[in-house]
C-alpha cells in the first residue's frame, strides 16, 4: 500500500516561481534541509520539519540564475551557476553571493549534478562533462562538443553504480530523442537512438530514470496518457555505433491524453511511480502513487490550484508546485505485495500481541535456536529431566549448523538423523539453514558430497526450489537422478530451465546397458537407484511384462514395447508431472538433441497407446502420468522441434503414427460434439412447462 500524508506549505515570501515553476529542489548534506531555486535570483535553504527558512541568497540585480543550486556532499558547501558560465560556490556562512568564490567557464552550463560519494559532475550544453575539482583547476579549459549542432539536452540525471559515477542525458533534435550514457572514470559515452511513437514526437515527454542491476531503467510520460519503460545497459558492448531502444507499455492511461501541461513523473522506489496530471480531460489536476508492479492506483489527491507540471522527491517526501506556493506531501509506500497492491492488506497488530505467522520470514528467522519456544518452555524440570536421559543428546540448530561447517560427512549424517528424530517447531526454517550449510560447504568444497543428508532433508516434505536453489544445480553436476526424481515429485515451484536440464539428464544418462536390463533387470543400479526404490518398482513389475501377460489384460490394442528401460521411464514420468508454463518451457525444449527428442516422442506414443486402449486403464507407478499429460507434452514436442524431428529418418514411422493419432483423436471429438448435440435437442424435448416444481424421474437410454 501506499499513502499521502497531510500537505504543508514552505514560506515562500523570498521565491518567485516563473511561469515554468522553480529551476528545482536538491538534497543539501543535512537529511532534513533543501535547496530551493527559483527562476530568477535567489536560493532558499528550508528545513522542512520546521517549515521555515534558515538562509536566503540572490544574485545581483541583471544576473539571472540558469541551474539549479547543489550541494557538495564532500565538502558541505553549495554550488549555482548564473547567467550560463558563471559559477558560485559559497558557505552556510556567507552571506552575499557577490564576494563568494567566483569562476567564469568556458561553455555554457546546462546543469551541476551531485550526489553522495562522489563529486559533483557539471554537464555543459553541448553534452561535455567535467568534475568540478578538475573544472576548478582550469576553469578556461576547452570543452569538446559531444553532440551535433541544432541537438539540445532535454534532460539529465546522474547515478552512482557500484562506486562508478554514471551520467545520462537525453537530447531532442527535430522530434527525434536520443539517450547518451556516459562512464565517468572510463570516460566511455553510448548513443542511443530513442523510437517514440508518432504522437510524441509533438509533445515534449517526461522522463525519470532509476538504476536497475546492471541497467539503468529509463521511463517517460507520453502524450497519450501512458507510462512506458525502456532499459538501457549501462555497460554497453558497442559504443562506437547509435543503438536503437525500444520502448515498452508500463502503465496504460494514468493521465488524460493531450494533456500537455501539468503532467510529471518520478520513479519511488522499484514497484512505485507518482504521477502529476489530470486523470480525465475534464477533472483537475491530480497527485496519485501507482504500483507498476501490479498496476493498480494506490492514492490520489486532488490539486485544484493547478501545478507547474513540476514534481521532486526526496527520502520520503514530494515537492511541487501547488497555484503559486511550494507544496510538501509526505508519503509512505509499503513493501509491495500483492494483498497491498488490491487494498486487501491486514492492519499490523498492536502491541503486546505475538500471534503465530502464517508465512515464514526465512531471513528474520535464520539461526533460530532450539529450545527457545514456549512450548518447550512450559514443560516442567522433571519432564525433562526425564526426555534428557531417555533420547541422545540432540544438537541445536547453531551448534549443527557448525557440525557441517567442519565434520566429516558421516558424522554430519548421525547428528543430522538425532536432529530430524526430534519434532521442532518453526521446522520450514531450521531445515532452511541446514541446506543451505551443507550447500554452501560442496560449493567451497568440490569433494564434499553428503547426499544422504540432503536425501534426509528432502523427504521431510518441506522444502521447495524457492527455499534451496542450488540442491538442483549439486544434483546435476553429479548425475544424481535419484535426487533430481525426488525434488520433481515434491518441489511444485521449479524453474522450466531446470526441468529441461532434468530432462536432457534422463535422456541422455545410460543407466548400465539400458537394452539388457530392458530384457532382465539388473540388482544394483547406479546413480542411487536400487531395487526396493518403491517408486520405480511398481514401474520395473508392470513395464517389464511380456507379452503373453499383456495379453491377459482387457486391452483390445496392439501394444508396442517400452522403448526406455523401466527406471529410466519413472524419470521421465516425474518430468510428466512438473508443474510449467508453456511460454517458458518452449524455447529450453529446442535445445535439446534431437535423437533425445525422438525417444522422448517414442515413449510418449507408448504411453498414449496404454492409456486411449480403455478409459478405466492406468498406468504402472505410485502416480503415473494422465492421458492429458501425455497430449500436452507431444505438442510441447513437436511445437518446438517438429521441423528437427521431420528431418530424420527413424523419426519418420513416428510422425506417421502420431498423424494417425491426431486424425483419431479429431474423429473421438467429432463424435463426443454430436453426442452433445443430441442430448441438448433431448433435453428441449423433454421440458415440460406445466410440470415446474413437481419431483420427476427421468431415464434416457441411448443406443
Amino acid at each position: 500500500m501506499a499513502a499521502l500524508e497531510e500537505e504543508f506549505t514552505l514560506s515562500t515570501g523570498v521565491l518567485g516561481a516563473g511561469p515554468e515553476g522553480f529551476l528545482g529542489v536538491e538534497q543539501s548534506d543535512k537529511a532534513d534541509q533543501f535547496l530551493v531555486t527559483d527562476s530568477g535570483r535567489t536560493v532558499v535553504l528550508y528545513k522542512v520539519s520546521d517549515q521555515k527558512p534558515l538562509g536566503s541568497w540572490s544574485v545581483k540585480q541583471g544576473q539571472t540564475i540558469t541551474c539549479p543550486a547543489v550541494c557538495n556532499f564532500q565538502t558541505g558547501e553549495y554550488i549555482v551557476v548564473h547567467d550560463h558560465k558563471v559559477l558560485r560556490i559559497w558557505n552556510h556562512e556567507d552571506v552575499n553571493l557577490d564576494k563568494v568564490f567566483k569562476a567564469t567557464l568556458s561553455a555554457e552550463v546546462h546543469r551541476i549534478h551531485s550526489v553522495q560519494r562522489t563529486e559533483p559532475l557539471v554537464l555543459f550544453r553541448r553534452g561535455a562533462a567535467r568534475g568540478l575539482e578538475a573544472l576548478l583547476t582550469e576553469p578556461q579549459q576547452n570543452t569538446e562538443a559531444v553532440i551535433p549542432d541544432e541537438e539540445v539536452i532535454r534532460w539529465s540525471e546522474f547515478f552512482m553504480v557500484f562506486k562508478q559515477p554514471v551520467l545520462i542525458f537525453i537530447t531532442e533534435k527535430h522530434g527525434n530523442y536520443f539517450v547518451y550514457v556516459r562512464l565517468c572514470k572510463s570516460h566511455s559515452l553510448s548513443k542511443y537512438t530513442l523510437l517514440l511513437g508518432k504522437e510524441e514526437k509533438s509533445v515534449k515527454p517526461n522522463f525519470t530514470a532509476r538504476v536497475d542491476g546492471k541497467f539503468i531503467s529509463l521511463v517517460w510520460l507520453s502524450s497519450d496518457g501512458c507510462i512506458y519503460e525502456t532499459l538501457i545497459p549501462i555497460y554497453s558492448s558497442d559504443t562506437e555505433k547509435s543503438q536503437r531502444l525500444v520502448r515498452a507499455l508500463m502503465l496504460k492511461a494514468v493521465v488524460s491524453a493531450g494533456a500537455q501541461s501539468g503532467t510529471a513523473i518520478t520513479i519511488l522506489d522499484q514497484d512505485h511511480i507518482a504521477v502529476l496530471g489530470p486523470p480525465l480531460p475534464t477533472s483537475k489536476e491530480c497527485l496519485s502513487i501507482w504500483n507498476i508492479k501490479f498496476q493498480t492506483l494506490q492514492t490520489s489527491k486532488e490539486l485544484p490550484q493547478g501545478t507547474s507540471g513540476q514534481l521532486w522527491y526526496h527520502g520520503e517526501i514530494l515537492f511541487m508546485l501547488h497555484g503559486k506556493c511550494l507544496t510538501v506531501i509526505p508519503y509512505k509506500c509499503e513493501v509491495s505485495s500483492l494483498a497491498g497492491a488490491l487494498g486487501k492488506l491486514k492492519p499490523t497488530q498492536e502491541s503486546g500481541t505475538h500471534p503465530m505467522p502464517h508465512f515464514v520470514n526465512w531471513e528474520t528467522c535464520s539461526g533460530y535456536e532450539l529450545g527457545s519456544y514456549s512450548t518447550e518452555q512450559s514443560k516442567t524440570p522433571r519432564r525433562k529431566k526425564i526426555e534428557t536421559s531417555l533420547q541422545p543428546e540432540v544438537p541445536g540448530s547453531k551448534q549443527l549448523l557448525l557440525i557441517i561447517k567442519r565434520d566429516s560427512e558421516k558424522h554430519i549424517e548421525v547428528e543430522l538423523r538425532k536432529f530430524l528424530a526430534k519434532s521442532t517447531p518453526d521446522f520450514h526454517t531450521i531445515i532452511g539453514d541446514i541446506v543451505a550449510g551443507l550447500l554452501g560447504r560442496c560449493k567451497a568444497e568440490p569433494s564434499f558430497y553428503p547426499r544422504n543428508c540432503l536425501m534426509q532433508l528432502i523427504q521431510t516434505h518441506v522444502l521447495s526450489y524457492s527455499l534451496c536453489p542450488g540442491l538442483m544445480e549439486i544434483a546435476l553436476e553429479h548425475t544424481d537422478v535419484q535426487m533430481l526424481q525426488l525434488c520433481l515429485q515434491q518441489f511444485p515451484d521449479i524453474p522450466e530451465s531446470t526441468t529441461c536440464a532434468c530432462l536432457k539428464l534422463f535422456l541422455s544418462d545410460t543407466i548400465h546397458d539400458e537394452k539388457k536390463e530392458m530384457e532382465e533387470p539388473a540388482e544394483i543400479v547406479q546413480n542411487g537407484f536400487s531395487p526396493e526404490d518403491s517408486s520405480c518398482s511398481k514401474d520395473d513389475q508392470q513395464l517389464n511384462k511380456k507379452p503373453e501377460d499383456e495379453a491377459k489384460e482387457t486391452v483390445s490394442f496392439p501394444v508396442t514395447s517400452c522403448p526406455v528401460a523401466p527406471k529410466r521411464a519413472a524419470l521421465l514420468n516425474a518430468v510428466l508431472h512438473s508443474a510449467y508454463s508453456e511460454t517458458f518451457l518452449l524455447p529450453h525444449l529446442k535445445d535439446i538433441p534431437a535423437k533425445h527428442i525422438t525417444l522422448f516422442l517414442q515413449y510418449l506414443y507408448f504411453l498414449y497407446l496404454k492409456c486411449s486402449g480403455n478409459a478405466a486403464m492406468t498406468l504402472p507407478g505410485v502416480s503415473p502420468p494422465t492421458l492429458s499429460q501425455i497430449m500436452d507434452w507431444i505438442c510441447l514436442l513437436l511445437d518446438a522441434n517438429f521441423t528437427v524431428v521431420l528431418m530424420i529418418p527413424e523419426a519418420k514411422r513416428l510422425i506417421l503414427n502420431l498423424y494417425k493419432f491426431v486424425k483419431s483423436q479429431i474423429s473421438v471429438y467429432s463424435e463426443l460434439n454430436k453426442i452433445e448435440v443430441s442430448f441438448r435437442e433431448l433435453q428441449k424435448l423433454n421440458q415440460d412447462k406445466s410440470s415446474r416444481g413437481l419431483y420427476s424421474i427421468e431415464v434416457l437410454e441411448l443406443f
